[in-house]
Protein backbone atom coordinates (compact mmCIF):
# COMPACT_ATOMS: atom_id res chain seq x y z
CA UNK A 1 0.00 0.00 0.00
CA UNK A 2 1.70 3.50 -0.84
CA UNK A 3 2.04 5.49 1.93
CA UNK A 4 -0.04 9.07 2.45
CA UNK A 5 2.49 11.76 2.30
CA UNK A 6 -0.08 14.44 3.17
CA UNK A 7 -1.40 12.55 6.55
CA UNK A 8 -1.14 14.98 9.59
CA UNK A 9 0.77 13.49 12.38
CA UNK A 10 -0.95 11.54 14.87
CA UNK A 11 -2.05 13.05 18.18
CA UNK A 12 0.36 11.06 20.65
CA UNK A 13 1.29 10.39 23.91
CA UNK A 14 4.31 10.35 26.03
CA UNK A 15 4.05 10.29 30.08
CA UNK A 16 0.68 12.13 30.64
CA UNK A 17 1.12 14.73 27.55
CA UNK A 18 -0.17 14.68 24.18
CA UNK A 19 2.54 15.64 21.29
CA UNK A 20 2.86 15.51 17.53
CA UNK A 21 6.13 14.73 15.35
CA UNK A 22 6.66 17.42 12.85
CA UNK A 23 10.20 17.77 11.35
CA UNK A 24 11.91 15.63 13.70
CA UNK A 25 11.01 17.68 17.03
CA UNK A 26 8.26 16.73 19.95
CA UNK A 27 6.17 19.46 20.01
CA UNK A 28 3.53 19.12 22.84
CA UNK A 29 0.23 19.83 23.43
CA UNK A 30 -0.78 19.68 26.75
CA UNK A 31 -2.31 17.14 28.95
CA UNK A 32 -3.69 13.88 26.87
CA UNK A 33 -7.04 14.21 26.18
CA UNK A 34 -7.57 17.73 27.56
CA UNK A 35 -9.39 20.08 25.25
CA UNK A 36 -6.73 22.23 25.17
CA UNK A 37 -4.33 19.76 23.86
CA UNK A 38 -7.09 18.95 21.41
CA UNK A 39 -7.46 22.33 20.35
CA UNK A 40 -3.88 22.45 20.19
CA UNK A 41 -4.00 19.57 17.56
CA UNK A 42 -6.03 20.88 15.54
CA UNK A 43 -4.69 24.38 14.80
CA UNK A 44 -1.27 22.11 14.25
CA UNK A 45 -2.78 20.12 11.37
CA UNK A 46 -4.94 23.40 9.83
CA UNK A 47 -1.45 25.32 10.06
CA UNK A 48 0.72 22.76 8.34
CA UNK A 49 -1.94 22.08 5.81
CA UNK A 50 -1.60 25.81 5.08
CA UNK A 51 2.13 26.16 5.61
CA UNK A 52 4.11 22.43 6.02
CA UNK A 53 7.04 23.72 7.61
CA UNK A 54 5.70 26.76 9.80
CA UNK A 55 5.63 26.13 13.73
CA UNK A 56 4.48 29.00 15.67
CA UNK A 57 6.34 30.16 18.27
CA UNK A 58 4.67 30.76 21.52
CA UNK A 59 5.48 34.28 23.44
CA UNK A 60 4.69 34.86 27.14
CA UNK A 61 0.88 34.24 28.38
CA UNK A 62 -2.05 36.69 28.15
CA UNK A 63 -6.04 36.60 28.14
CA UNK A 64 -6.57 34.14 25.50
CA UNK A 65 -8.66 34.29 22.43
CA UNK A 66 -11.09 32.40 23.85
CA UNK A 67 -12.16 35.23 26.60
CA UNK A 68 -12.20 38.02 23.92
CA UNK A 69 -14.85 36.08 21.72
CA UNK A 70 -16.80 35.44 24.57
CA UNK A 71 -16.89 39.03 26.14
CA UNK A 72 -17.63 40.27 22.55
CA UNK A 73 -20.57 37.68 21.53
CA UNK A 74 -21.92 39.03 24.65
CA UNK A 75 -21.87 42.76 23.19
CA UNK A 76 -23.18 41.48 19.90
CA UNK A 77 -25.70 39.47 21.33
CA UNK A 78 -27.11 42.82 23.19
CA UNK A 79 -26.35 45.05 20.66
CA UNK A 80 -26.17 43.55 16.93
CA UNK A 81 -29.57 42.47 14.85
CA UNK A 82 -30.42 38.76 15.49
CA UNK A 83 -28.98 37.65 11.99
CA UNK A 84 -25.94 39.91 12.16
CA UNK A 85 -25.15 38.08 15.75
CA UNK A 86 -25.24 34.67 14.46
CA UNK A 87 -22.91 35.13 11.90
CA UNK A 88 -20.23 36.00 14.34
CA UNK A 89 -20.76 33.21 16.72
CA UNK A 90 -20.74 30.88 13.36
CA UNK A 91 -17.59 32.12 13.16
CA UNK A 92 -16.18 32.40 16.55
CA UNK A 93 -17.26 29.10 17.40
CA UNK A 94 -16.68 26.93 14.50
CA UNK A 95 -13.55 28.45 13.43
CA UNK A 96 -12.03 31.22 15.70
CA UNK A 97 -11.81 28.95 18.86
CA UNK A 98 -11.45 25.74 17.54
CA UNK A 99 -8.06 26.51 16.20
CA UNK A 100 -7.14 29.55 18.32
CA UNK A 101 -9.28 29.67 21.54
CA UNK A 102 -6.21 28.86 23.94
CA UNK A 103 -3.61 31.06 22.43
CA UNK A 104 -2.92 34.39 23.84
CA UNK A 105 -4.82 37.42 22.54
CA UNK A 106 -1.71 39.24 21.56
CA UNK A 107 -0.06 36.12 19.82
CA UNK A 108 -2.90 36.12 17.26
CA UNK A 109 -0.92 37.06 14.03
CA UNK A 110 -2.03 37.33 10.28
CA UNK A 111 -0.85 33.69 9.96
CA UNK A 112 -3.42 32.68 12.59
CA UNK A 113 -5.96 34.42 10.25
CA UNK A 114 -4.72 33.02 7.04
CA UNK A 115 -5.02 29.56 9.01
CA UNK A 116 -8.77 30.28 9.72
CA UNK A 117 -9.35 31.68 6.13
CA UNK A 118 -8.12 28.48 4.66
CA UNK A 119 -10.32 26.04 7.14
CA UNK A 120 -12.91 28.67 5.80
CA UNK A 121 -12.12 27.29 2.25
CA UNK A 122 -11.83 23.68 2.98
CA UNK A 123 -15.29 23.66 4.66
CA UNK A 124 -17.96 21.34 3.58
CA UNK A 125 -21.41 22.11 3.74
CA UNK A 126 -24.17 19.26 4.54
CA UNK A 127 -24.78 18.59 0.82
CA UNK A 128 -21.47 17.91 0.27
CA UNK A 129 -20.25 20.74 -1.57
CA UNK A 130 -18.12 24.01 -0.38
CA UNK A 131 -19.49 25.54 2.27
CA UNK A 132 -18.79 29.21 1.83
CA UNK A 133 -18.32 31.46 -1.56
CA UNK A 134 -15.35 33.64 -1.51
CA UNK A 135 -17.42 37.02 -0.06
CA UNK A 136 -18.42 35.12 2.80
CA UNK A 137 -15.03 34.09 3.60
CA UNK A 138 -14.05 37.80 3.43
CA UNK A 139 -17.10 38.70 5.57
CA UNK A 140 -15.96 36.22 8.23
CA UNK A 141 -12.40 37.18 7.74
CA UNK A 142 -13.66 40.79 8.41
CA UNK A 143 -15.99 39.68 11.22
CA UNK A 144 -12.30 38.17 12.66
CA UNK A 145 -10.22 41.48 12.51
CA UNK A 146 -13.75 43.92 14.30
CA UNK A 147 -13.53 41.56 17.26
CA UNK A 148 -10.42 42.58 18.13
CA UNK A 149 -10.76 46.27 16.99
CA UNK A 150 -13.39 45.71 19.61
CA UNK A 151 -11.22 44.66 22.04
CA UNK A 152 -8.83 47.50 21.20
CA UNK A 153 -11.54 49.86 22.46
CA UNK A 154 -11.79 47.14 25.98
CA UNK A 155 -8.10 47.49 26.48
CA UNK A 156 -7.98 43.40 25.98
CA UNK A 157 -6.05 44.04 22.48
CA UNK A 158 -2.74 45.74 21.59
CA UNK A 159 -3.66 48.49 18.81
CA UNK A 160 -0.65 47.09 17.25
CA UNK A 161 -2.23 43.60 17.32
CA UNK A 162 -5.70 44.72 15.82
CA UNK A 163 -3.20 46.62 12.66
CA UNK A 164 -0.89 43.84 11.72
CA UNK A 165 -4.40 41.85 11.58
CA UNK A 166 -5.91 44.53 8.66
CA UNK A 167 -2.72 43.79 6.47
CA UNK A 168 -4.40 40.58 5.45
CA UNK A 169 -6.18 41.78 2.24
CA UNK A 170 -9.83 40.25 0.85
CA UNK A 171 -9.06 36.92 -1.71
CA UNK A 172 -9.50 38.22 -5.00
CA UNK A 173 -12.06 37.21 -7.45
CA UNK A 174 -10.83 33.74 -8.73
CA UNK A 175 -8.71 32.57 -6.12
CA UNK A 176 -7.94 29.18 -5.79
CA UNK A 177 -10.65 26.85 -4.15
CA UNK A 178 -13.17 29.70 -3.88
CA UNK A 179 -16.39 29.85 -6.27
CA UNK A 180 -18.47 32.67 -6.55
CA UNK A 181 -21.94 32.98 -5.24
CA UNK A 182 -24.70 33.25 -7.62
CA UNK A 183 -26.46 36.08 -8.40
CA UNK A 184 -29.75 36.22 -7.19
CA UNK A 185 -32.92 36.14 -9.99
CA UNK A 186 -36.32 37.20 -9.88
CA UNK A 187 -39.21 34.18 -9.86
CA UNK A 188 -41.52 34.66 -12.57
CA UNK A 189 -44.95 35.76 -11.69
CA UNK A 190 -46.33 32.51 -13.38
CA UNK A 191 -44.40 30.13 -10.90
CA UNK A 192 -45.60 32.33 -8.10
CA UNK A 193 -49.19 32.16 -9.21
CA UNK A 194 -48.56 28.05 -9.43
CA UNK A 195 -47.59 27.55 -5.96
CA UNK A 196 -50.13 30.13 -4.29
CA UNK A 197 -52.90 26.98 -4.43
CA UNK A 198 -50.56 25.05 -2.57
CA UNK A 199 -50.39 27.44 0.11
CA UNK A 200 -52.58 27.88 3.44
CA UNK A 201 -54.15 31.26 2.79
CA UNK A 202 -52.56 33.71 5.05
CA UNK A 203 -48.78 32.45 3.48
CA UNK A 204 -50.61 33.20 0.33
CA UNK A 205 -52.05 36.55 1.10
CA UNK A 206 -48.57 37.51 2.26
CA UNK A 207 -46.66 36.29 -0.79
CA UNK A 208 -49.33 38.90 -2.30
CA UNK A 209 -48.13 41.82 -0.17
CA UNK A 210 -44.86 40.88 -0.62
CA UNK A 211 -45.03 41.03 -4.53
CA UNK A 212 -47.73 44.03 -4.71
CA UNK A 213 -45.03 46.56 -2.35
CA UNK A 214 -41.91 45.27 -3.07
CA UNK A 215 -40.63 44.77 0.79
CA UNK A 216 -38.37 42.49 1.56
CA UNK A 217 -39.68 39.21 3.61
CA UNK A 218 -38.44 40.41 7.05
CA UNK A 219 -40.99 42.88 6.80
CA UNK A 220 -43.56 41.30 5.74
CA UNK A 221 -43.62 38.64 8.59
CA UNK A 222 -42.52 41.24 11.32
CA UNK A 223 -45.30 43.44 10.00
CA UNK A 224 -47.32 44.30 13.38
CA UNK A 225 -50.89 44.81 13.79
CA UNK A 226 -50.50 48.62 15.54
CA UNK A 227 -47.38 49.30 13.02
CA UNK A 228 -50.90 49.88 10.12
CA UNK A 229 -52.15 53.47 10.14
CA UNK A 230 -55.41 53.39 8.84
CA UNK A 231 -56.60 57.08 9.55
CA UNK A 232 -54.11 59.26 8.12
CA UNK A 233 -54.83 59.20 4.75
CA UNK A 234 -58.37 58.64 3.38
CA UNK A 235 -57.45 56.52 0.73
CA UNK A 236 -54.50 54.42 2.01
CA UNK A 237 -53.26 52.99 4.80
CA UNK A 238 -49.64 53.59 5.70
CA UNK A 239 -47.58 50.75 7.20
CA UNK A 240 -45.02 52.58 9.53
CA UNK A 241 -41.78 49.88 10.45
CA UNK A 242 -40.63 50.22 13.39
CA UNK A 243 -37.00 49.37 12.70
CA UNK A 244 -36.21 47.87 8.84
CA UNK A 245 -32.49 47.01 7.57
CA UNK A 246 -30.99 50.42 6.54
CA UNK A 247 -32.50 52.51 9.37
CA UNK A 248 -29.30 52.97 10.85
CA UNK A 249 -27.56 53.85 7.26
CA UNK A 250 -30.44 56.40 6.29
CA UNK A 251 -31.56 57.79 9.61
CA UNK A 252 -35.08 57.77 8.76
CA UNK A 253 -38.07 55.84 9.50
CA UNK A 254 -39.48 53.78 6.24
CA UNK A 255 -43.30 54.13 5.89
CA UNK A 256 -44.82 51.39 3.24
CA UNK A 257 -48.11 52.95 1.65
CA UNK A 258 -50.78 50.02 1.16
CA UNK A 259 -52.80 50.45 -1.54
CA UNK A 260 -56.59 48.80 -1.77
CA UNK A 261 -55.44 45.45 -3.10
CA UNK A 262 -52.82 45.11 0.02
CA UNK A 263 -55.99 46.34 2.57
CA UNK A 264 -58.72 44.16 1.15
CA UNK A 265 -55.44 41.21 1.63
CA UNK A 266 -54.11 42.23 5.38
CA UNK A 267 -58.02 43.16 6.63
CA UNK A 268 -58.87 39.97 7.70
CA UNK A 269 -55.78 39.30 9.91
CA UNK A 270 -56.26 42.65 12.04
CA UNK A 271 -59.20 41.68 13.36
CA UNK A 272 -59.16 41.02 17.17
CA UNK A 273 -55.58 41.43 17.58
CA UNK A 274 -53.54 43.45 20.37
CA UNK A 275 -51.05 46.08 18.60
CA UNK A 276 -48.28 44.12 19.40
CA UNK A 277 -49.80 40.59 17.45
CA UNK A 278 -48.29 39.52 13.96
CA UNK A 279 -50.12 40.45 11.19
CA UNK A 280 -49.42 37.26 9.39
CA UNK A 281 -49.01 34.60 11.63
CA UNK A 282 -47.68 30.77 11.86
CA UNK A 283 -50.91 29.90 14.65
CA UNK A 284 -53.28 31.20 11.75
CA UNK A 285 -51.97 29.29 8.90
CA UNK A 286 -52.18 26.46 11.46
CA UNK A 287 -55.96 27.08 12.55
CA UNK A 288 -57.00 27.56 8.64
CA UNK A 289 -54.82 24.35 8.09
CA UNK A 290 -57.18 22.30 10.94
CA UNK A 291 -60.36 24.23 9.30
CA UNK A 292 -59.69 22.36 6.02
CA UNK A 293 -59.04 19.32 7.11
CA UNK A 294 -62.15 19.64 9.67
CA UNK A 295 -64.29 20.89 6.08
CA UNK A 296 -62.64 17.90 4.03
CA UNK A 297 -63.39 15.19 6.48
CA UNK A 298 -65.40 12.98 5.17
CA UNK A 299 -66.51 10.73 8.52
CA UNK A 300 -68.12 12.10 11.62
CA UNK A 301 -64.93 13.09 14.28
CA UNK A 302 -64.48 10.26 17.01
CA UNK A 303 -65.28 11.42 20.83
CA UNK A 304 -61.07 11.11 21.49
CA UNK A 305 -60.54 13.38 18.26
CA UNK A 306 -63.12 15.77 19.78
CA UNK A 307 -61.17 15.32 23.10
CA UNK A 308 -58.11 16.04 21.81
CA UNK A 309 -59.25 19.05 20.07
CA UNK A 310 -61.02 20.56 23.15
CA UNK A 311 -57.47 20.14 25.32
CA UNK A 312 -55.33 21.67 22.07
CA UNK A 313 -57.76 24.77 22.31
CA UNK A 314 -57.44 24.80 25.96
CA UNK A 315 -53.65 25.30 25.25
CA UNK A 316 -51.43 27.70 24.15
CA UNK A 317 -50.73 27.14 20.80
CA UNK A 318 -46.73 26.10 20.42
CA UNK A 319 -46.52 27.80 16.99
CA UNK A 320 -44.55 30.81 17.21
CA UNK A 321 -46.29 34.10 17.00
CA UNK A 322 -43.90 35.67 14.26
CA UNK A 323 -42.49 33.91 10.82
CA UNK A 324 -39.22 34.19 10.55
CA UNK A 325 -36.69 33.76 7.50
CA UNK A 326 -36.72 29.84 7.45
CA UNK A 327 -40.30 29.23 8.55
CA UNK A 328 -41.22 31.14 5.63
CA UNK A 329 -38.82 29.83 2.98
CA UNK A 330 -39.36 26.25 4.39
CA UNK A 331 -43.34 27.03 4.03
CA UNK A 332 -42.68 28.20 0.62
CA UNK A 333 -40.73 24.84 -0.36
CA UNK A 334 -43.17 22.49 1.47
CA UNK A 335 -45.63 24.05 -0.66
CA UNK A 336 -43.56 23.42 -4.26
CA UNK A 337 -43.31 19.55 -2.94
CA UNK A 338 -46.68 19.54 -2.32
CA UNK A 339 -47.31 20.56 -5.81
CA UNK A 340 -44.84 18.95 -7.55
CA UNK A 341 -46.72 15.38 -6.15
CA UNK A 342 -49.82 15.91 -7.99
CA UNK A 343 -48.73 18.31 -10.77
CA UNK A 344 -47.75 16.40 -14.49
CA UNK A 345 -43.87 16.48 -15.12
CA UNK A 346 -43.90 19.09 -17.52
CA UNK A 347 -46.28 21.34 -14.58
CA UNK A 348 -43.25 20.97 -12.44
CA UNK A 349 -43.02 24.31 -9.86
CA UNK A 350 -39.28 24.99 -9.92
CA UNK A 351 -38.11 25.89 -6.77
CA UNK A 352 -37.93 29.73 -5.50
CA UNK A 353 -37.06 31.77 -2.65
CA UNK A 354 -39.09 34.49 -0.97
CA UNK A 355 -36.00 36.96 -1.19
CA UNK A 356 -36.54 36.76 -5.21
CA UNK A 357 -39.93 38.06 -5.02
CA UNK A 358 -38.19 41.64 -4.30
CA UNK A 359 -36.27 41.30 -7.63
CA UNK A 360 -39.75 40.11 -9.15
CA UNK A 361 -41.62 43.34 -8.46
CA UNK A 362 -38.18 46.00 -9.13
CA UNK A 363 -38.50 44.50 -12.19
CA UNK A 364 -41.82 44.73 -13.37
CA UNK A 365 -42.09 48.38 -12.13
CA UNK A 366 -38.91 49.39 -14.25
CA UNK A 367 -40.15 47.72 -17.62
CA UNK A 368 -43.81 49.02 -16.74
CA UNK A 369 -43.06 52.66 -15.36
CA UNK A 370 -39.35 53.24 -15.54
CA UNK A 371 -36.19 53.24 -13.17
CA UNK A 372 -37.40 56.44 -11.02
CA UNK A 373 -40.49 54.23 -9.91
CA UNK A 374 -38.51 51.02 -9.45
CA UNK A 375 -36.47 53.07 -6.99
CA UNK A 376 -38.92 54.41 -4.71
CA UNK A 377 -41.01 51.38 -5.11
CA UNK A 378 -37.81 49.59 -3.75
CA UNK A 379 -37.41 52.80 -0.70
CA UNK A 380 -33.75 53.00 -2.14
CA UNK A 381 -31.40 56.31 -1.88
CA UNK A 382 -29.92 55.38 -5.07
CA UNK A 383 -30.87 54.37 -8.69
CA UNK A 384 -27.13 52.23 -8.82
CA UNK A 385 -29.07 49.74 -5.93
CA UNK A 386 -32.26 49.36 -7.86
CA UNK A 387 -29.92 48.26 -10.83
CA UNK A 388 -28.86 45.14 -9.06
CA UNK A 389 -32.74 44.26 -8.68
CA UNK A 390 -34.09 45.06 -11.29
CA UNK A 391 -33.49 42.41 -14.44
CA UNK A 392 -35.64 44.68 -17.03
CA UNK A 393 -32.17 45.76 -18.82
CA UNK A 394 -31.73 41.66 -19.62
CA UNK A 395 -35.29 40.98 -20.55
CA UNK A 396 -35.40 44.06 -23.07
CA UNK A 397 -31.79 42.78 -24.28
CA UNK A 398 -33.80 38.63 -24.53
CA UNK A 399 -36.33 40.52 -26.41
CA UNK A 400 -34.30 42.04 -29.13
CA UNK A 401 -32.19 39.19 -29.46
CA UNK A 402 -35.16 37.27 -30.48
CA UNK A 403 -36.39 39.91 -32.91
CA UNK A 404 -33.02 39.88 -34.83
CA UNK A 405 -32.40 40.83 -38.19
CA UNK A 406 -29.33 39.32 -39.58
CA UNK A 407 -27.87 42.06 -41.31
CA UNK A 408 -25.50 39.65 -43.19
CA UNK A 409 -28.22 37.68 -45.24
CA UNK A 410 -30.06 38.89 -48.41
CA UNK A 411 -33.48 38.78 -48.58
CA UNK A 412 -33.49 35.88 -50.51
CA UNK A 413 -31.27 33.86 -48.62
CA UNK A 414 -28.04 34.17 -50.12
CA UNK A 415 -25.40 35.62 -48.00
Amino acid sequence: MPKLVNRPPKYGKMGKYAFVTHNRKRIYLGLYGSPESHEAYARFVAERRLSPDLVLPRGESNAAVKELAAAFLDYAKATFAKPNYIHFRTVVLEFLTKFYGNTPIDEFKPSSLKTIRSELIRAIGKDGKPRYCRGTINDHVRRIIRIFHWGVGEELVKAETWAVLQAVKPLPEGYEGTFESPAREDVSDDVILRTLPFLPPVLQAMVKVQRLTGCRPGEIFNMRVGEIDRDSDSELWLYRLHSHKTEKKTKRKKIVPLGKPEQELILPYLEGKEPAAAVFSPRTAMEERRAEQRANRKSKPTPSQESRDRERAAKPSRYQEFYNKDSYHQAIAHAIAKGNKVLPDNEQIPHWYPYQIRHTAATAMEKESGLDEAQALLDHSSAQTTKRYSHARLQKMKELARNRRNPFESEGGES
